[in-house]
């Protein structure tokens, strides 16, 4: 099948760009034909990806979060196939689904890997990969989607500090399949589709693609001292056993809170709360690495 390689250019402050020709060359070397799409902006890239699919052609997303996002929305619920290189800052994706961390070693996946239907996140008529989260998430985002001050997966941990001088506690309403509706304080709630998020951050440890559920990760008020000594255990899942998160399953989230906050999904902002988040099971078939291939043990955070 051919390849239409749909690039963002800018993503990973430039890295596809620079990534390009070594990829094109891999791609030639695996004798996998493809053509190059430069994308104008996220609408143009769903515009790549179903002209692709129009062409019985697979749509493979050269870029961040958002991109494959972007590609897997205008994807679903069709035969098209989504392929993923990772390009971008946090290549969470990449990351859930085993895939290397290098560009040029991801493209064996391209040749040599299996299509899964995967399940999508849905937050009114817009879908996401990963996981959506509000609250202390939504500052912590804005900030680093903001900064030109610092690159690369060190934006997060710039965003996360940034937020935490200035957080205050909120309260936050969450009801989960028409359940009775639970009202806490404290810094994030999150529905999540993948496990990991924000560089590697593994939030919903016990999250899959292929459940048609959303685990639903509460953070609740703690001392901010407290809050920044514990975070680096999310990058293990170890947070998951702190007396101050709780965890829930469902397949509809309700969830609003006691002042605005907006619902950030992929690193981009996605919706204003009042929201509710939903899941799209089997929405989206896409190539990942075949059965052989450990999962746990592809992905290098070296070679990201």
């Amino acid at each position: 099948m051919t390849l239409s390689l749909i690039v963002n250019p800018f993503a990973g402050g430039g890295r596809t760009a620079r990534e390009l020709n070594g990829v094109e060359a891999a791609l030639r070397r695996l004798g996998l034909d493809h053509h190059v799409e430069r994308t104008r902006s996220l609408d143009h890239a769903r515009e790549l990806a179903l002209a692709a699919a129009q062409a019985g052609e697979t749509a493979v997303a050269f870029g961040g979060d958002g991109l494959i996002g972007a590609v897997a929305d205008a994807l679903r619920h069709t035969d098209g196939v989504l392929g993923v290189l990772p390009g971008g800052r946090g290549n969470d994706f990449v990351r859930m689904l085993g895939i290397p961390g290098s560009p040029q070693a991801a493209c064996e996946t391209l040749a040599h890997g299996e299509v899964r239907r995967l399940d999508l996140g849905v937050v009114g008529d817009k879908t996401f990969i990963g996981i959506a989260s509000c609250g202390f998430d939504s500052e912590a985002n804005r900030i680093a989607n903001e900064t030109t001050l610092v690159r690369g997966r060190l934006v997060y941990a710039y965003g996360l500090l940034r937020a935490l001088a200035g957080w205050r506690p909120a309260g936050f309403t969450i009801t989960v399949d028409g359940g009775a509706p639970r009202t806490v304080t404290g810094y994030t709630v999150a529905a999540a589709n993948s496990r990991y998020y924000g560089g590697g951050m593994m939030l919903a440890p016990d999250a899959t693609l292929q459940d048609g559920m959303l685990d639903v990760v509460l953070i609740l008020e703690t001392p901010k001292l407290r809050f920044l000594r514990r975070a680096p255990a999310v990058f293990t899942g170890a947070h998951v056993r702190l007396d101050n998160v709780e965890l829930l399953r469902g397949r509809r989230i309700e969830i609003a809170a006691s002042r605005p906050f907006t619902v950030y999904a992929d690193g981009d902002p996605i919706a204003e709360l009042p929201a509710t988040v939903g899941v799209l099971p089997g929405a989206i078939r896409t190539l990942v690495p075949s059965t052989t291939t450990s999962p746990a043990t592809t992905y290098s955070a070296t070679t990201a």
